[in-house]
């Protein structure tokens, strides 16, 4: 949006708005004649919203759905990395107590799983901390439940390195899904003496790795190919928060979408919510994606469905049968290595396809809908999959107005 209020006076504005009420939105209003100036300004005033109000039809508004955990903020970074300015070091600097806490809550998780898992687990012995790291296990503990984390200095990775490699971490950390252990563990816990240095300023690697819940709502305007390129749209983003509490923002926003891009974590299928350990996340993916698609407001609404984590869902599948999740129990393994990983993500991608049908009403069946694997991280594949996106949305709009 220009700002071109700038150019005229705000005085000399308000004096024009409070004479002419009633007859701003007049595109017939006739002009005093006694004051040209003043009627210059009120034509340039005309001329600029109409500029603007023929801006604003051009652009294409997406909005980023999905469940907690899902991947969409990260997908909302990539967008700023890609087709914007990326992070200025001002921004990036912003991001460092977010990964500080990241590490310390994540390490706080995995000490107090294990002594969770000592106590009740049939192989309890597996999970017990070594001696000689139980003092710095509580103190550990004892940071990540503060509400304020210290600076990491060199002294603290150390120690959080050393509970790191204890065995019964590692253990504790092979059953993650069943402690909210987040996607980003191994990638800090494996840059300690980097995220400890005294200058340190994050990479767009480590922004694209931090973890921290979205909450209201944050929007994003961008082209795939270029803001001044006539081939190309211009979208406006909108990512919301995706856990249950956060929802109830989402609803001002449905009217008026180009497209929904709904973002389904493909590799939570054997864990739980974050607010909700009772509820298994696919289920709640499922259940929110079947909602979303029956709205009235979206009834002519293109949706784009993301089957995100492809990377972690690659080397879980191999490791944990996809029958565990009550939506996929009539899933039968059939191979083994990449061969039983693609026939597992065709079968997860079929029942969102027939979810997409059985929740979709028939007159609203020939809207557009599109499925794309990827991987949040891979700036690659996010790059691909939002030029094949703006594809698939320019195509539409040419054959709505009769072009194709």
């Amino acid at each position: 949006m220009l700002f071109w209020w700038s150019l005229i006076s705000i005085s000399s504005l308000l004096s024009f708005v409070t004479e002419n009420m009633g007859l701003v939105c007049s595109k017939n209003r006739r002009y005093r004649d006694s004051d040209p100036e003043e009627n210059a300004q009120a034509a340039e005033i005309e001329r600029r919203i109409e500029s603007e109000t023929k801006a604003e039809k051009h652009i294409q508004k997406l909005l980023l759905l999905g469940a907690g955990e899902s991947g969409k903020s990260t997908i909302f970074k990539q967008i700023k990395l890609l087709f914007q300015t990326g992070f200025d070091e001002t921004e990036l600097r912003s991001y460092t107590p977010v990964i500080f806490a990241n590490v310390y809550q994540t390490i706080k998780v995995l000490y107090d799983g294990a002594k969770e898992l000592a106590q009740n687990d049939s192989n309890s012995s597996k999970y017990a901390i070594s001696e000689e790291n139980k003092d710095i296990g509580e103190k550990l503990s004892e940071i990540g439940g503060r509400l304020d984390y210290p600076h990491l200095t060199k002294d603290l990775a150390k120690e959080i390195e050393t509970l790191w490699e204890d065995a019964a971490i590692q253990e504790t950390y092979g059953r993650g899904n069943e402690l909210q252990v987040p996607d980003c563990t191994k990638y800090f816990m494996e840059n300690l003496q980097r995220l400890s240095d005294t200058n340190y300023v994050p990479t767009k690697e480590d922004v694209l790795y931090a973890r921290v819940r979205t909450t209201g709502v944050v929007e994003i305007q961008f082209s795939p190919v270029g803001e001044n390129k006539r081939s190309g749209e211009v979208y406006r983003l909108f990512d919301v928060g995706g856990q249950r509490n956060e929802r109830r923002k989402w609803i001002h926003l449905f009217e008026g979408v180009t497209a929904v891009i709904f973002c389904a974590a493909i590799s939570e299928y054997d864990q739980t919510l974050f607010e909700d350990e009772s509820k298994n996340r696919m289920m709640e993916t499922k259940e929110l994606f079947e909602w979303i698609l029956k709205q009235p407001c979206f009834e002519k609404t293109s949706f784009m469905l993301f089957l995100n984590k492809f990377d972690i869902f690659e080397k879980k599948i191999l490791n944990v049968p996809l029958n565990v999740c009550e939506w996929f129990k009539d899933y039968q393994p059939v191979s083994t290595g990449k061969q039983e990983i693609e026939h597992a993500y065709e079968f997860v991608k079929k029942k969102f396809e027939e979810l997409y049908f059985q929740s979709s009403a028939p007159d609203r069946v020939d809207r557009v809908f599109k499925i794309y694997r990827t991987t949040a991280l891979d700036q690659k594949v996010v790059k691909k999959t939002f030029k094949l996106v703006d594809e698939t949305l320019r195509r539409r709009n040419l054959f709505e107005a009769g072009l194709l």
